[in-house]
């Protein structure tokens, strides 16, 4: 039986991406949903590859008890085949997906993070980046809410596996 992919996807995939990556494989862990679940983050610029994680990034998720075991990678044509989800964190990265050249075939699978969040459907996941903990926790708590609602949306659509 195939595996549902999802690929999480902001700018650097150093803060957002690879934290809703690993806040959606502890709660898929824990609703043991990860054996028909694979999950991947990325960035749609080339900045951060081969990093890690920013160590804000780390540490919030850490105080929230989230592991993130991550290394930086670029988004590519092949991941538009490859994944059958692809959620990105604000309009600008959804419209970096949309510029790749094969995005036109894929265009079905991209969807906005917040889409999934009840308090604010439509919206953007900010980027902490330039802000403090204050604002790692905000988007804690987004993506905490978000992958939940994502999760429930992934278990009526695709159903247990």
């Amino acid at each position: 039986m195939n595996k549902v992919k999802v690929l999480f996807v902001c700018l650097g995939n150093i803060c957002r991406s690879p934290l809703a990556a690993a806040t959606f494989k502890h709660k898929i862990k824990n609703n043991g949903m990860a054996s028909w679940i694979e999950v991947d983050s990325c960035g749609t610029s080339d900045y951060h590859i081969g990093d890690t994680a920013d160590p804000r990034t780390l540490a919030n998720a850490s105080r929230n008890g989230i592991a993130i075991d991550h290394c930086v990678r670029q988004l590519s044509n092949q991941d538009l085949e490859n994944f059958d989800f692809i959620i990105a964190m604000d309009k600008s990265n959804h419209q970096n997906i949309l510029r790749l050249s094969n995005a036109r075939n894929f265009e079905y699978k991209i969807r906005m993070m917040r889409d999934f969040d009840p308090v604010a459907k439509g919206g953007e996941v900010p980027d902490p980046y330039h802000g403090n903990e204050k604002g790692f926790q905000e988007v804690f708590e987004i993506l905490d809410r978000s992958t939940t609602n994502f999760i429930a949306f992934l278990q009526k659509e695709c159903g247990e596996r």
